[in-house]
């Protein structure tokens, strides 16, 4: 995931008048709000909303397929914790930081820019050995590219997407790591939808992701994140949200389950594709995220 840059957000003042509004979403008309917010942008937006404790949701394009940036962190996690508890490896094992990779397309190889990383730090760490936990935590938290290299080649993408299959989530594709130009130009690329994310983060949330313990690890890891601009800006301060965001030029993806207090967890996807500014995006998406909080909490 690349660094972003900032800009004037033109839906910032439809977001600052969705937190002046006092009057919460009715059950009845949470689908048509989601609807209105999204009419009309420069932007496609696609939102998937499920109640965790009950039947309630709503889906606004959710089939649209995007590329999917660093929200396909959230399924090498998976991958990584499963196989933990497979013996297949152990999150306590460690691997070598190398950043050299081959492109799936030709196997050319390419190293990654730290410039255009989230996280830099692990950078000075190529040759050393570093925990496969640790490394998790910083493809998450801090979206680490070079994290993510390193772990997907371990795990292998191929199993991956068999996993989300297996999850529910049933056409998701994650084909490589990051910033695999060849593979890039062919076409080939890491993609999803609001409705495939949507079932993963509801898996997690309901604890069927390698049974309650595992889902519960995984959330907390996802609670430790640092990017907080999108969904978790829609909440009251305090709430726990446990979210992975993801970025490249013109896209600006969030997908979360939030925990409101007194209130069953709910699990949020927000995609967007075509913003020229990002803050517009994330406006956008906090947009959202307070139409479907207010309802929720009133539900």
């Amino acid at each position: 995931m690349p660094r972003r840059g900032r800009g004037v957000a033109a839906v910032g003042l439809l977001f600052a008048g969705a937190f002046a509004c006092g009057s919460p979403a009715r059950p009845s008309d949470l689908q048509s709000r989601l609807e209105a917010v999204v009419t009309g942008l420069p932007a496609e937006v696609s939102v998937y909303y499920r109640s965790l404790g009950g039947p309630d949701s709503a889906l606004v394009k959710p089939d649209v397929r995007m590329h999917a940036a660093s929200t396909m962190k959230v399924p090498v996690l998976i991958q990584l914790v499963l196989d933990d508890a497979g013996g297949r490896l152990h999150l306590t094992d460690s691997l070598e930081v190398t950043n050299a990779f081959t492109s799936i397309v030709d196997g050319s190889a390419y190293a990654l820019d730290p410039g255009s990383d989230s996280d830099s730090t692990l950078y000075g760490r190529v040759g050393e050995r570093v925990r496969v936990l640790d490394l998790a935590e910083l493809m998450v938290t801090w979206s680490s590219n070079l994290a993510t290299n390193v772990l997907i080649r371990e795990v292998d993408a191929a199993r991956v997407t068999a996993t989300m299959r297996g999850l529910g989530a049933d056409s998701i594709e994650v084909l490589r790591g990051v910033e695999d130009m060849p593979a890039f130009e062919a076409g080939l690329s890491n993609t999803t939808t609001a409705r495939d994310m949507g079932v993963i983060m509801s898996a997690l949330g309901w604890g069927r992701v390698g049974g309650a313990e595992a889902s519960a690890a995984m959330l907390d890891i996802l609670a430790r994140q640092h990017f907080r601009e999108m969904i978790p800006a829609g909440v009251p301060a305090g709430t726990r949200v446990a979210n992975k965001g993801g970025w490249i030029t013109g896209i600006r993806h969030d997908v979360a389950v939030v925990f409101p207090e007194g209130h069953p967890p709910y699990a949020l996807v927000v995609l967007t594709r075509g913003f020229e500014d990002v803050t517009d995006a994330e406006a956008t998406a906090a947009r959202v995220s307070r139409i479907v909080h207010a309802h929720h909490i009133s539900s």
